[in-house]
């Protein structure tokens, strides 16, 4: 039985074998990513015989959520419930803070996650555009955190102004934004991500992505709740197409708990199923 190790740092000798399980399972995520998970929650990791990390999770704490991500797992070790069990400690993590815990599941994973009782919220669906020639240049100038953080919450139902200072302040960030509404841009491993993508307005919110988009010469994911039509003409008319599903899952884990309602109907991207 191989033991869940909590990863007091990131090493430059374990840093590698965190992003070869990234690549092994062709995710988005980047170094930067690690590092804000080390810095503001916890790493969870399984070893080999050899010392080689063979599976991971996070964890995240954002107010009163606890967000668990990043369940990865070597292609050769699959099958052996390694998944299940670093997944198993992340929620004991949670569980011990008395968070309620969330997450984005895949397909694959929903079922696992039912298995923990946990519950779907919405659903939303990954869009991808491979490259193209960008059309326009997008500005370079930071706006300040505060407006930013404080319609994220409202969005959420919980606050993460340290997330969104980390996902902002990285140089390869930029940021869409007008009186009502932002949207952020940042690079990934294989594809720059669009989200988080806020906005009282849907008309906005595309008006926003095609932006957006027409500034990035890359390939671009973009995680966008199910329901919304007019972000959905706007992904098609720009030459998205969906890659994969995705379900918000909820669980309480103590009495009386409920999860955050906040303002669905603001969100029209997500920051990426590893941050909320």
């Amino acid at each position: 039985m191989h033991a869940v190790e909590a990863l007091s740092s990131i090493t430059p000798g374990i840093a590698p074998m965190l992003d070869a399980l990234v690549v092994a399972s062709g995710w988005n995520q980047t170094a930067h990513d690690w590092r804000l998970f080390e810095r503001l929650g916890t790493v969870h990791g399984v070893r080999d015989g050899e010392g080689r990390l063979i599976a991971s999770g996070a964890v995240l704490p954002m107010g009163s959520v606890a967000w668990i991500s990043m369940i990865l797992v070597a292609p050769e070790v699959r099958g052996q419930g390694l998944g299940r069990a670093v997944f198993a400690r992340c929620l004991d993590t949670v569980k011990t803070a008395r968070l309620v815990a969330m997450l984005d599941a895949t397909p694959a994973g929903e079922p696992l996650y039912a298995s923990f009782g946990f519950t779907p919220l919405w659903r939303l669906t990954r869009w991808q555009r491979e490259a193209a020639p960008a059309t326009a240049s997008l500005a370079t100038d930071k706006p300040a955190l505060d407006n930013l953080a404080a319609l994220d919450a409202q969005a959420l139902g919980f606050a993460r102004p340290a997330v969104l200072a980390d996902l902002l302040g990285r140089d390869d960030s930029r940021c869409v934004r007008n009186g009502l509404g932002f949207g952020l841009v940042r690079a990934g491993r294989t594809a720059h991500h669009i989200g988080p993508l806020l906005s009282s307005d849907e008309a906005v919110a595309a008006a926003l992505l095609t932006q957006a988009a027409r500034g990035v010469d890359g390939r671009i994911y973009i995680d966008v709740p199910d329901d919304r039509k007019a972000m959905t003409a706007a992904l098609r008319a720009a030459g998205f197409t969906p890659q994969r599903s995705f379900a918000r899952m909820a669980l309480a884990t103590r009495e009386g708990a409920q999860p955050p309602t906040g303002h669905p109907a603001f969100i029209h991207a997500i920051a990426g199923p590893e941050f909320a």
